[in-house]
């Protein structure tokens, strides 16, 4: 399927259907209620199917109101002429944290989820361009990631995602609307990824956070086993040693890394680590850890542009090295239960 296709069948089928759906749910919300009370004191948690109701409504009506919101954004800025303009820019970046701040802040209640910060905060207030590198550990990193972003440090991302969550309405409309890249962990031939992140890292201002995860997919034993090997028919005997020597995080692979530090070189770097939502990678995970009654740590190191290697190879191995640092950490801090 071309790309046009793909975006007509994103934009024409997929929002509506997300729309009438949210529409349906409301209707029909009171046979909801009854068939999750009726069944919440045979399952296991405490009113499981009930949190679990309740998260799903308020992300489609979410993002129900978000697709209307953006509908009429694009009306007035003269139907798309100034959408991508830096006043509409901010309009965008304000309403994501909004979104992120009702939706997170419900989320902890629901799942019963608290959040530290181990260790020291990145300045609150912005003194810089930075780039963020993120261990990749299912969905709710990125969430989490974005909320503290711009809720706590007050960032504007730009981020590199993989083209799949393009599906979501909502993260499509306005991942195109600010600037970002969705982009194929498997590129292509000809299609040149190294670029496009470069392009995207380049003229970050004061306030900008280009956001990486360098891993390119969540951590599970399958990928990390196919990393391992991929690595080792690349001839890269000793980086296959050293990822087998990280049993928590994926070998991270540096061409996008190596392009952002290249294409922005008054940028510090944020390493980021976290451990608490590492094995919720499905709906299925999810409903088995409903209610969570977890605490979710993260970590943030920042590491002045002094520090980073300039050389290709001496970068390469500075990557590995904070990669096997964090593997450390996240060996170190496996999630808290917490009383219920």
């Amino acid at each position: 399927m071309s790309r046009r296709a793909v975006w007509a069948v994103r934009r024409l089928l997929v929002a509506p259907a997300v729309i009438g759906l949210t529409v349906l749910l409301w209707v029909t919300m009171p046979a909801w209620l009854l068939v999750a009370a009726a069944l919440s004191p045979v399952l296991p948690g405490r009113w499981r199917a009930l949190r679990l109701l309740w998260l799903v409504l308020l992300y489609a009506t979410m993002e129900t109101l978000l697709l209307v919101v953006l509908l009429g954004l694009w009306l007035a800025s003269g139907f798309g002429w100034r959408i991508r303009s830096p006043y509409f820019a901010g309009i965008h970046y304000d309403l994501v944290q909004g979104t992120l701040i009702v939706f997170f802040r419900e989320a902890r209640r629901v799942l019963a989820l608290r959040i530290r910060t181990d260790g020291p905060h990145p300045p609150r207030v912005p003194d810089g361009p930075v780039l963020v590198m993120c261990r990749h550990a299912g969905p709710g990193d990125s969430f989490t990631l974005m909320y503290a972003l711009l809720h706590w440090y007050h960032r504007e991302p730009r981020v590199v995602l993989k083209n799949t969550l393009a599906w979501d309405p909502a993260i499509d409309v306005i991942l195109n609307r600010i600037p970002a890249r969705f982009i194929s962990p498997n590129p292509v031939a000809g299609e040149d990824l190294e670029s496009q992140i470069a392009t995207l890292a380049s003229g970050l201002d004061d306030n900008d956070a280009f956001v990486i995860f360098p891993e390119g997919g969540n951590f599970t034993p399958a990928r990390r086993d196919r990393g391992i090997a991929r690595l080792r028919r690349l001839g890269l005997e000793r980086m296959a040693v050293r990822a087998e020597e990280m049993t928590h995080v994926l070998a991270p692979r540096p061409g996008g890394v190596l392009a952002a530090l290249e294409a922005a070189p008054e940028a510090d770097v944020l390493m980021v680590a976290h451990t608490g939502l590492d094995h919720l990678l499905t709906v299925g995970d999810l409903w088995r850890e409903l209610p969570m009654d977890k605490q979710l740590t993260m970590r943030w190191w920042q590491v002045p542009r002094a520090e980073i290697p300039e050389d290709r190879e001496a970068r390469i191995e500075w990557l590995y090295g904070w990669w096997e640092r964090i593997d450390d950490w996240v060996e170190e801090h496996r999630p808290v239960d917490l009383a219920r």
